[in-house]
């Protein structure tokens, strides 16, 4: 195994490829992380002088190639678990449901809805353990960091929001995202899970920060364009709005790292799973708790 070890890493959403490809993420290349469940996308080691971290981008190194149902979620945050880490910042590309939110606008969002079926969403299958509180769902130590970063930085976001995750690859119909509305969803993207909850039965601080790509289907009146992203969902000007936003992540991720090393705020991540090793049902290395079933 690797002899790595470094207690934060981000995992890139949509268009970490091209921030790899241009240079604007660099590091030294680790490569996949072979685990019980399959091997890893490709990790990276960067190094510089705000702070270290591990990157991986989980849609695929050099393009598009994975799409968010046949990410291997698990080898991932297993992988990730190995080289040492602790705390995850993930980032994702959703539409906005809430049209108080403008494209290529930030959010840490604070909730879920988990509209996906069919994906490995727990590393505990046929195993009686894993029932791990979901209240709150995201790390609340590692998003005040990242909300003190963005603050830092002097970019506007917003400090909450339901994200409603779906299976995809297709994008959602109007009547789904009307439903989703009715559940209190903020925004609709398909990442976030299982991630987090795979990172909380690891014990792993996980939070995440998302930036708008467009408006989800039926909250704005868009004609159909053929060949185009999203086939004409998102406008020019929007699209322009977001590369701006991605462009804006190495300087995020800096900062993250940097705040990360005076993070005040307690939280009971490393705790998730205490109850079972009270109970004995697992012993003090991980390892042993995560056996492919």
């Amino acid at each position: 195994m690797n002899n790595v070890n470094v207690p934060f890493a981000v995992i890139g959403g949509s268009q970490a490829y091209d921030l790899l490809q241009k240079g604007s993420i660099r590091g030294e290349r680790v490569g996949e992380i072979q685990t019980p469940f399959g091997p890893s996308q490709p990790i990276y080691h960067i190094r510089d002088t705000l702070g270290e971290m591990l990157f991986l981008s989980r849609h695929g190194e050099k393009g598009y190639s994975l799409t968010a149902p046949f990410v291997n979620y698990r080898a991932n945050i297993y992988a990730l678990k190995e080289l040492g880490v602790k705390q995850i910042v993930s980032w994702s590309g959703p539409g906005a449901i809430n049209k108080t939110y403008q494209v290529g606008e930030y959010v840490v969002v604070d909730d879920v809805v988990d509209e996906t079926h069919g994906r490995e969403s727990t590393f505990y299958k046929n195993r009686g353990i894993g029932f791990i509180r979901q209240s709150p769902v995201f790390c609340p130590a590692l998003r005040e960091s990242i909300k003190e970063s963005l603050g830092n930085l002097k970019i506007n976001f917003s400090d909450k929001g339901t994200y409603v995750c779906t299976q995809g690859p297709r994008l959602e119909t109007p009547a789904e995202i009307r439903k989703y509305k009715s559940y209190g969803g903020d925004l609709v993207g398909m990442t976030l899970v299982p991630e987090v909850f795979l990172a909380k039965e690891l014990e792993l601080c996980y939070a995440a920060i998302c930036y708008v790509t467009n408006y989800a289907e039926g909250t704005v009146d868009r004609t159909f364009k053929p060949g185009e992203l999203f086939e004409g969902l998102s406008s020019d000007t929007e699209r322009k709005a977001v590369e701006r936003a991605v462009s804006q992540f190495p300087i995020v991720i800096d900062e993250i790292a940097k705040n990360i090393k005076q993070q005040k705020a307690i939280c009971q991540c490393a705790s998730s799973m205490e109850r079972y090793k009270k109970r004995g049902d697992i012993g003090p290395d991980w390892h042993d708790w995560v056996r492919k079933s």
